[in-house]
């Protein structure tokens, strides 16, 4: 088992986008009241007298879109600051990163991974869904300016979704070519969406690096991360193309990640529940902190079997909420 000391943080639970894959149309979804997130300074708190000495020295930013959250700039100053934060990242749709790149930067944010589902803004505008002038303008602006800031490696990460987006696999690749970039080709999953799921199925990994061989040739990659990416390179490209294969190569015992909800629930895994504890109740109610700190390491010893009972179990996506609400 790898060593647990990654934690994806989600800041909100609430986006704005609705992407297919995501938040499905017809979906009801039950948002976290802002008073019910966990405020900054509780965060510093747990962070500081719960995961660090736990072992936690890597973070990621998520959502919902992480750059709604008024203070996210201020969060990212505070994680980025305490000693012990080896690597901070952030994953963002970027409609709002071209205005907060810069600060991002300033405030210690060095790596970031940007949703980019399609290079033709009508196909971007159906995924992503709303009406009016397509999305993907704001969001091509928002990688050139990450891209300008410095921010590397700079990920953009692509849900290959049957008969929507899957005839672009090799324009997203080519950005590799002459582009410092990272793309990343991910199995589309159920969860949350199980009828688009049905009508549309998924594409195998391999069926995505065959086509790409076919073209140029594929050769083994290295980028840096946390994830559980399977890197490879285009011969001669500045960038790496990576797979997550979470449907055709189950990863479940190579996980080495837990997640907090914006809401405070720390859960071991992405697709149940097993485990899972509250955090920001006792917070609030001024409980031992040194007790809360032995619960979670009580659940970082359960994280193994639950990961094993997930890859033997061949469960491939069960979950009562969206990955919005999750935190991805």
């Amino acid at each position: 088992m790898p060593t647990i000391d990654y934690l994806r943080i989600s800041l909100i639970d609430r986006c704005n986008f609705q992407c297919q894959y995501c938040m499905p149309e017809g979906v009801d979804l039950q948002y976290v009241q802002q008073r019910d997130w966990l405020t900054r300074d509780e965060l510093n708190t747990l962070l500081q007298q719960v995961f660090l000495p736990l072992g936690f020295c890597r973070f990621r930013l998520t959502g919902g879109e992480p750059l709604i959250r008024p203070d996210v700039v201020e969060i990212v100053r505070d994680i980025s600051q305490l000693p012990g934060t080896q690597d901070l990242a952030m994953t963002t749709n970027a409609f709002l990163l071209s205005k907060l790149a810069q600060d991002l930067w300033e405030a210690g944010l060095r790596r970031i991974n940007i949703s980019l589902d399609s290079l033709e803004p009508e196909v971007f505008q159906q995924i992503v869904g709303g009406r009016g002038r397509s999305r993907w303008y704001d969001v091509w602006q928002g990688i050139q300016a990450a891209h300008r800031v410095g921010f590397s490696p700079l990920k953009l990460n692509v849900v290959v979704i049957p008969g929507v987006n899957d005839h672009e696999i090799l324009d997203l690749a080519a950005l590799t070519l002459d582009r410092q970039w990272h793309v990343r080709f991910i199995e589309f999953m159920p969860i949350g969406n199980d009828s688009l799921f049905k009508h549309r199925g998924w594409v195998d990994s391999e069926q995505i690096r065959d086509r790409i061989r076919q073209r140029w040739g594929l050769q083994a990659g290295t980028v840096t991360g946390n994830g559980p990416a399977d890197v490879f390179q285009i011969p001669g490209a500045m960038g790496t193309v990576g797979f997550i294969s979470q449907m055709s190569e189950c990863f479940c015992d190579r996980c080495n990640r837990m997640r907090l909800s914006a809401d405070g629930w720390l859960r071991p895994c992405l697709l149940n529940e097993t485990g899972q504890l509250d955090l920001k109740t006792p917070l609030r109610q001024g409980g031992d902190l040194v007790q809360l700190r032995r619960q979670v390491g009580d659940l970082l010893a359960a994280k193994p079997d639950i990961n094993f009972k997930m890859r033997d179990s061949g469960v491939t996506g069960a979950y009562s909420r969206t990955m919005s609400q999750i935190g991805g």
